[in-house]
């Protein structure tokens, strides 16, 4: 009975904490019915651009009195509604409402008496945010097509008619079907073997949240990496990536170490086409990434550490809404950081917490002040707005700052005590904070204030109370650009042999932002700086060359902008371009080339850029 009793109370706590967290980016009612699995059978359709088939949902009264499922779409066309009864389906109606110009239009299926599930027949179309659909010329084969799914933050509902919020979990399964030739894969279990017949079965039995619900198609091959890793790509990137991931598993174990196990057994990485907005996707069991961090130097390899940091922060233990976003990304920032110092060493990690400081500090310096504050409102606003350095990083700093106060022993404690008890749960800032309290702060009486905390996730702009990580390494850079600008040494007598790419990211961000052009010309032959083929170092060259006026780049600069679409390396530039007249009919005419192969995310982005002007 004791059991019983225990289940019983924690099933209502679970109950209390889904009616307590209300996340405004949803139309759905998931706090009256809620959907505790979903089945999808899909066809993936290349010739129309388009997920075709249904999705079933599994339902559960949380208001008994419920007389309808309210579901978040955009841009779906919704064929038909049937619902289980008494273990038959019969035909259902539904609505579709007007279109919400953020949050998209709600369906709302009635329901009948003892509807036990619900299937909903659709399709995406082509415009659809959440896919991206390459021809097979914007591919590394260029010889079949490519689609894959980004639905953070609310894209899931434009492939599918689903409560997409993250206050809410689900399993799921699914059938997709596609040309023989191609292979699917999902955030699920991947079978190694590709299916002659091109139907391929999944399942997730771990529930997620339904933004991490994934999906991809193309000509895919796997490759092994360890136990418990391995690569899904393309041929092209297959072997490159598979030697400059190969410490993944070392980065699970370190991570295991720090914070408790990892509980989604496999973890394989699938590298996209350059397309890809983003670095990463933190799709459980197979993260997505980009192929601009395969530097060939294992120098970009804490965007792997990010994303299976996600496997505890985020995909575990879930922001609630959007606005909690700090919960998800700040801590998994911080784990990262952890785990490079685990597998690669103090030195690097520290090295990596300069540069994301100051990246951050030169971002605040253009980001709206509402939009400073870690716990951001969102009400009325896309929550794509709500990433920027300051989920990540202010995040990341906050945990320092806490390590730093009660020490790392306590600190890793409570991290992990964290991690255990709100497994496969979503919450949001208030709880956080409560706990933080009642497991760290309290108990360990005057290190950390009210105020503090305050400061750090509720107020605009950087405490007081930052941490202040300092690297020697980067100290002789500095040594170096002063000498160097003080003709006290040339170029070739600074010792940049033993160089890593952190160094040199310093070594071009903390140039004089006047620099001369004759000095621009002098670093680039000394060091050829514009051909860089390490993608984050020609970032921040192209970046200081638009800003100088150094225009040997701009051949190199077109290359770039259309080679590649993720955002955090491409938004900069067309930033910075947009500001003189001269580069802003650059941009624009490069951009025309460069969209078609942007994914909807990034050509939003971009577009907005040129409407502002």
């Amino acid at each position: 009975m004791k059991y019983l009793f225990y289940f019983i109370c924690l099933a209502f706590s679970g109950l209390q904490q889904l009616q307590a967290a209300t996340d405004w980016h949803t139309q759905s009612n998931y706090q009256e019915v809620v959907s505790t699995h979903v089945h999808l059978e899909l066809n993936v359709d290349f010739k129309q651009k388009q997920l075709e088939g249904y999705i079933q949902h599994q339902l559960k009264y949380l208001d008994k009195s419920a007389k309808k499922l309210s579901l978040d779409t955009r841009a779906l066309d919704i064929h038909k509604v049937e619902l289980l009864i008494n273990d038959k389906w019969q035909s259902g109606e539904f609505l579709l409402a007007k279109e919400d110009s953020v949050r998209g239009s709600q369906l709302n299926i009635s329901l009948k008496p003892n509807t036990e599930q619900v299937r909903v027949y659709y399709n995406s179309r082509p415009e659809a945010s959440g896919l991206q659909w390459l021809t097979p010329q914007q591919t590394a084969g260029k010889k079949h097509p490519f689609m894959f799914s980004q639905s953070q933050a609310i894209h899931a509902r434009s492939w599918m008619p689903i409560q997409d919020t993250p206050g809410m979990r689900v399993t799921y399964s699914a059938q997709i079907k596609t040309d023989k030739t191609l292979r699917p894969v999902m955030s699920a279990n991947n079978s190694p073997e590709r299916r002659p017949d091109g139907v391929y079965k999944f399942t997730m039995p771990q529930a997620i949240p339904p933004y991490l619900i994934a999906i991809a198609a193309g000509d895919i091959y796997h490759q092994a990496m360890s136990k418990q890793t391995a690569i899904y790509s393309e041929k092209a990137y297959l072997e490159s990536a598979a030697e400059e991931f190969s410490d993944t598993q070392a980065m699970i174990e370190a991570t295991e170490k720090l914070f408790g196990p990892y509980r989604w057994n496999q973890y394989d990485l699938l590298i996209l086409p350059p397309s890809f907005p983003f670095g990463g996707m933190e799709n459980p069991r197979l993260s997505f990434i980009t192929p601009t961090v395969i530097a060939g130097d294992k120098s970009l390899v804490s965007l792997i550490a990010h994303e299976l940091a996600h496997s505890w922060s985020g995909n575990l233990v879930t922001n609630a809404t959007w606005r909690d976003l700090w919960l998800n990304e700040g801590f998994t920032s911080y784990v990262e950081n952890r785990i490079m110092e685990e597998v690669f060493g103090k030195k690097r990690a520290v090295m990596e917490q300069v540069l994301a400081i100051q990246d951050l500090k030169e971002e605040m310096k253009e980001l709206p002040r509402k939009d400073q504050i870690m716990h951001v409102e969102l009400g009325g606003r896309d929550p794509d707005d709500a990433f920027s350095g300051v989920p990540y990083v202010k995040g990341q700093l906050f945990l320092m700052f806490l390590e730093e106060k009660f020490g790392r022993e306590k600190f890793d404690a409570f991290v992990k005590k964290y991690f255990n008890d709100h497994a496969f749960q979503s919450i949001d800032t208030k709880t956080f904070v409560n706990y933080l309290y009642k497991f760290l702060i309290d108990p360990n009486p005057g290190k950390v204030t009210i105020k503090d905390t305050n400061a750090w996730i509720y107020q605009r702009g950087l405490p007081e109370t930052i941490p202040t990580p300092t690297s020697d390494a980067f100290e002789k850079v500095d040594t170096h650009i002063k000498k160097w600008l003080d003709k006290k040494v040339t170029l070739k007598q600074i010792p940049t042999g033993d160089w890593t790419i952190h160094e040199w990211l310093y070594f071009i961000n903390n140039l004089p932002e006047n620099i001369s052009l004759d000095k621009m010309k002098l670093l680039d032959k000394a060091y050829n700086l514009t051909e860089s083929t390490n993608n984050e170092v020609a970032h921040a060259w192209l970046l200081l060359s638009i800003k100088r006026g150094y225009m040997a780049v701009m051949p190199r600069l077109e290359k770039y902008l259309i080679g590649i679409g993720r955002r955090k390396l491409i938004v900069p530039l067309y930033k910075e371009l947009v500001k003189t007249e001269d580069n802003y009919t650059f941009a624009k005419r490069v951009y025309k080339k460069a969209r078609p192969g942007y994914h909807p995310l990034a050509q939003g982005t971009v577009d907005d850029l040129f409407k502002k002007e």
